[in-house]
């Protein structure tokens, strides 16, 4: 039974020396307070770092500070039973601290333990992603403010009133349209979605916008602008997965007539007569690396005082609602067929359709022919 005794003793000195050597292995500081704040165990990573002996001494003076911390995880710890943790900082470090109560053989606790995590480098890190953030969120803000202002202005173009909504769905949108003169008899309207979201997506509608707004003064035709369009965005060479859609029409109020392209706009466009609503359907590719080169067919319809063209992308159609089921053109020819202010309906209609929650960029433009 001695025998038995003293074998259950050596293991338990044993088990009691791992336990330091564990602890003083350890990257971590480790330290033990008691219930009147005094050091009854520091590990030798802390007490080498702090160069002297701990044991014996008050918690906060062996941090060097002269009195006692204003939140005392420890105290916390002892009295509630519970872990608790904080941040602070030692010289110029930043440590983790985390302190969790000590119990006895009875279930009593008469001490906590305390481990300090040195998270310098992580803070430091953190600290540059928020600047770099707080930089992106100011340039993002800036490209948007810029996005917006380079839209066409609503108000008359002579031949045609222009009203127009525009959503993004981020802070920078792939939806783009404009409305320019090409000569005193034409006016060039188009909308444009580009595949994406942000910032790629956004700097496609400048491309789009700037290569339309060279070019329309040396192709009135639309199929001929649309193809010299291709052509340009050919020699960007892109990757494959970048394209973009157009619909592309001039409106001549000599002629009163409108003629227009498709380039792959699955929207499709549609004139309001009275209450009359026709759908422009007209085929053609999007603006992509799928082919060298494209001919478009145009077409040519007949317009009138008091008409109206409706261009859109296909954040209108496909807004959700939360049975995932799709706005669709029905619901939309239902709108524009008995509303004057369409527009404004159309979006009011969306928000209530898909409760204010919008996944995709939309917009509508209005060309109301007035001359």
């Amino acid at each position: 039974m001695l025998n038995e005794k003293m074998t259950s003793d050596k293991k338990l000195k044993i088990h009691k020396s791992l336990t330091y050597d564990i602890l003083d292995g350890m990257v971590d500081w480790v330290r033990v307070i008691d219930r009147n704040g005094v050091i009854i165990y520091a590990n030798k990573t802390m007490e080498e770092a702090v160069g002297k002996s701990l044991v014996g001494s008050k918690c906060y003076r062996s941090l060097n500070k002269e009195c006692p911390c204003k939140r005392c995880i420890t105290e916390a710890a002892i009295a509630t039973g519970v872990t608790s943790e904080k941040e602070e900082k030692i010289g110029d470090k930043i440590y983790s601290v985390k302190s969790s109560p000590v119990t006895d053989a009875n279930g009593n606790i008469y001490a906590a333990v305390e481990v300090f995590r040195d998270v310098t480098r992580e803070r430091k890190l953190e600290k540059e992603v928020m600047r770099k953030n707080k930089k992106m969120s100011k340039d993002l803000g800036f490209s948007r403010r810029l996005q917006k202002r380079i839209l066409p202005e609503k108000g008359n173009y002579g031949s045609a009133y222009i009203d127009y909504i525009y959503r993004p769905s981020e802070v920078l949108s792939g939806d783009m349209f404009d409305v320019f003169h090409i000569d005193e008899n034409n006016l060039g309207i188009y909308i444009s979605d580009v595949v994406g979201h942000g910032v790629s997506a956004s700097m496609m509608t400048m491309f789009v916008r700037q290569t339309m707004r060279a070019i329309k003064n040396y192709y009135k035709s639309p199929s001929q602008a649309i193809s010299e369009l291709h052509k340009n965005f050919i020699d960007l060479n892109l990757d494959d997965d970048k394209y973009f859609t157009i619909f592309y029409g001039v409106i001549n109020k000599k002629d009163k007539t409108f003629t227009y392209v498709n380039g792959g706009h699955n929207s499709i466009p549609l004139l309001i007569r009275n209450n009359d609503t026709k759908l422009l359907k007209t085929e053609g590719f999007p603006i992509s690396y799928l082919f060298d080169e494209i001919k478009y067919n145009e077409n040519t319809i007949d317009i009138k005082v008091g008409d109206k063209l409706l261009l859109y992308t296909d954040g209108i159609l496909e807004a959700k609602n939360k049975q995932g089921e799709q706005f669709g053109l029905e619901r939309l020819l239902d709108i524009v067929s008995t509303d004057k202010n369409c527009i404004k309906s159309i979006e009011e209609k969306i928000d209530n359709f898909n409760c204010y929650t919008q996944e995709d960029d939309f917009a509508i433009l209005k060309a109301k022919i007035v001359d």
